[in-house]
């Protein structure tokens, strides 16, 4: 294994020295790269945390100095300094200032390789550079920079970017999550996403849909139950949340939780543990919460219909998925996706996407998923989706 001394004595000997920028502002790590230059500097990058682990686990197990950015979209600084130090000991981390590109000062145990990078950047003086947020998405793509986007959602609009934004941070910590939205905007699929970006990804995601399990079954589904504890209950069973130890689970539609059931949720929720039916023991479990609706729990527990106590317990980081109709500019996108996915060999015209884009998708994106499947359909043997072919 490389040693940092070995490295400072390549350094000495004229080879390039890897330094990793990681930043989401394109503008300093360009105006950085461009300032340490070849031969004397090797100048990796990368525009936030997930990315930057990525790139180091291929780059093995050379010594490396990283200028970090600590507004990062996806991982919080700390956390990402924490795996760092665990999985790359040999990764030296200095601490970038947003706004200027000047390292902060207090870098702890810098070494000679680290200060060697230290006085270079230094030297460099302010880096000309915009905070992220202020950047325009219209600016961004004009410099060809990389939206923070998730696997499986589409769309680049503002509010679709904050959404993206906001997944990515709560993902990396086992906050309870309560999504909201209409119907048909995603919301399972963002639980899905705060799962598989999660340290929880290799464990049990399960789904619970609170409205389409009969409020008779709905406890023993959640909390299992013991052998005789009512009815047809020939052997014991562990319910979904004990199913979920060490995952996700993800109550989907719990706005539709019977009142009955919400004090014994709320009581796992700040507990940590569960009570099978017929049973006495309590069985603790480690489990991330995600919960999702399409209804204003707020309006219903002023009306008494849902806890107060609990939609406070569930709305620790909330995250709103808008519908489509204030997101239309991303209508042509999920098209070609839709059209991809359906039909790879059938395009779609100008006149038919323009109805597309004209309709107001009271459905949302599973209406347009749907409408797009139909249409691959109806095109037969065509190539070419047209109007007729559109039925909404």
């Amino acid at each position: 294994m490389a040693t940092v001394a070995s490295n400072f004595v390549r350094a000495e000997d004229r080879a390039p020295m890897d330094v990793f920028v990681v930043s989401p502002n394109f503008r300093l790590r360009g105006e950085l790269k461009e300032k340490l230059a070849p031969p004397r500097w090797r100048v990796l990058e990368a525009a936030g945390g997930a990315e930057a682990l990525t790139r180091l686990r291929g780059h093995g197990n050379e010594d490396v100095v990283l200028l970090l950015d600590p507004v990062l979209p996806d991982l919080n600084p700390g956390e990402f300094n924490r795996i760092v130090r665990d999985r790359f000991p040999n990764t030296q981390i200095l601490m970038l200032n947003s706004h200027t590109g000047q390292l902060l000062v207090g870098t702890a145990s810098p070494t000679p390789v680290s200060r060697r990078v230290a006085d270079a950047v230094n030297r460099i003086g302010t880096v000309h550079s915009s905070p992220l947020s202020q950047i325009s998405g219209d600016e961004a793509e004009a410099e060809n920079e990389p939206v923070f986007t998730l696997r499986s959602m589409v769309g680049k609009s503002a509010p679709m970017l904050r959404t993206y934004a906001l997944t990515r941070m709560v993902a990396v910590r086992d906050t309870t999550v309560l999504v909201t939205g209409e119907s048909g905007t995603g919301k399972d699929m963002i639980a899905q996403e705060i799962h598989l970006i999660g340290s929880r990804r290799n464990q049990p995601f399960v789904v619970v849909n609170c409205s389409a399990i009969p409020e008779t079954l709905l406890e023993a589904e959640l909390f299992g139950y013991t052998k005789g504890s009512f009815t047809g209950a020939v052997q014991s069973r562990i319910g979904r949340i004990h199913a979920a130890h060490g995952g996700t689970l993800f109550l989907d539609e719990i706005g539709d939780m019977p009142l009955s059931l919400q004090s014994k949720i709320l009581r796992f929720l700040e507990q940590g543990e569960v009570q099978r039916l017929g049973g006495n023991d309590n069985l603790k479990v480690d489990v991330r919460v995600i919960a999702a609706t399409n209804a204003d729990l707020k309006a219903r527990v002023a009306q008494g219909q849902f806890r107060e106590d609990l939609f406070y317990r569930l709305a620790v980081f909330p995250i709103n998925l808008p519908p489509l109709r204030e997101r239309m500019e991303d209508v042509s996108e999920l098209t070609i996706a839709f059209v991809a996915k359906f039909h790879p060999r059938v395009s779609i015209s100008r006149e038919a996407l323009e109805i597309l884009q004209q309709h107001d998708w009271p459905g949302n994106v599973r209406e347009l998923r749907n409408a797009i499947e139909r249409a691959t359909i109806l095109v037969g043997n065509g190539t070419e989706i047209k109007p007729e072919h559109i039925i909404l």
